[in-house]
C-alpha cells in the first residue's frame, strides 16, 4: 500500500488502536475493528513476539492497514534491552517493515538515519512532548506526530495550546490517557486521529470481553468509540465526509500537512 492510501485509512479512520493486550487475539482484534468502521491497528512492542502476531496478522488480513509502535530508534539502546531479552527482543525499524509494517510509530524520535531509509516509503509517526520535538520531526520527514503522554503532558488544553504557534499544520494524534469522555475535546483541539488502548472500553466490559473472548461484544464497544469520533469531527468540519473525502480534500479542509506529495 503506498503512503498516501495509508495516511488516508488513518484520516479516514480518525482512530488508531493501540493493540497492548496478550490476552486478545490480534487477527480477531483486527476483524472486530473491520465491524466497527475501522481499518488499521498499530501492534505495540509490549506485547509478547510483536513481529510474530504482525505477521500472521498480515497473512490473514493483507488489506487491513497494521503498523508497529513503541519502536525505539536508537541502536545503543536496543543493544543493551536485546541482550536481557533475548527471547523477546526489541525489533529494528527494518525488522519491522520486513515483518509487514505498514506504519511505524515510535516511543520517542525517529533518528535522522530512520528518516534517511524510510521518509517517504512508509508513514512515521513520532513520539513528541514538546513544540521544538515536533517541528523538527515534522522538518525530517514526519507525516504525524503522536504527542504522548497526552495525559500528563496536559490532555486536550496542551495540544490547544501548542497548536496555534505550529500554526495548525502539523496532524497532531494524542496517545495516553485518551477515553470516551474527552474524545470531543480532542477533536475540538483540532485533532483528526485519536491513538487510544483498550481504556477506552469500561473496564468491567473489557474484563468481560477478555475473560469471554466476546469479539461481538469488542466490535459494538469499538463501534461506540468511532461513532463518538465520526460526530465530533462532523460537528468540526461540517462540510467534510472524512468516511469518503479524498487526502488532498482531507487536507485541504482541516489544513493539516503530511509530507506527502
Amino acid at each position: 500500500m503506498a503512503i498516501k492510501e495509508t495516511v488516508t485509512t488513518l484520516l479516514r479512520d480518525g482512530f488508531i488502536l493501540v493493540f497492548n493486550q496478550d490476552k486478545l487475539d490480534l487477527v480477531k482484534t483486527a476483524q472486530a475493528l473491520v465491524k466497527a468502521g475501522v481499518h488499521n491497528i498499530e501492534v505495540t512492542c509490549r506485547v509478547k513476539k510483536p513481529m510474530e502476531k504482525l505477521a500472521r496478522l498480515r497473512r490473514e488480513m493483507p488489506d487491513f492497514v497494521a503498523g508497529v509502535a513503541s519502536l525505539v530508534d536508537a541502536p545503543g539502546m536496543l543493544a543493551v534491552y536485546n541482550r536481557t531479552h533475548p527471547d523477546d527482543p526489541l525489533p529494528t525499524l527494518d525488522e519491522a517493515v520486513k515483518a509487514g509494517a505498514q506504519f511505524l510509530v515510535s516511543a520517542g524520535n525517529f533518528t535522522d538515519a530512520g528518516y534517511k531509509k524510510f521518509a517517504g516509503r512508509i508513514p512515521m509517526i513520532p513520539g513528541c512532548a514538546s513544540v521544538e520535538e515536533i517541528i523538527s520531526q515534522f522538518s525530517k520527514g514526519a507525516n504525524l506526530c503522536k504527542v504522548f503522554p497526552a495525559k500528563e503532558l496536559g490532555g486536550p488544553a496542551y495540544i490547544n495550546a501548542i497548536d496555534a504557534p505550529i500554526h495548525k499544520m502539523i496532524s497532531l494524534v494524542p496517545m495516553g490517557g485518551t477515553n470516551a469522555a474527552n474524545i470531543l475535546e480532542y477533536i475540538d483541539a483540532g485533532v483528526l486521529v485519536l491513538g487510544g488502548s483498550f481504556s477506552m472500553i469500561e473496564k468491567a466490559t473489557m474484563k468481560k470481553i477478555i475473560e469471554e473472548q466476546d469479539y461481538d461484544l469488542l466490535a459494538r464497544e469499538l463501534t461506540v468509540v468511532k461513532r463518538s469520533i465520526d460526530s465530533s469531527r462532523t460537528k468540526k468540519y461540517p462540510g467534510l465526509d472524512f468516511a469518503t473525502a479524498s487526502f488532498e480534500q482531507i487536507s485541504k479542509a482541516t489544513g493539516r500537512h503530511f509530507n506527502i506529495g
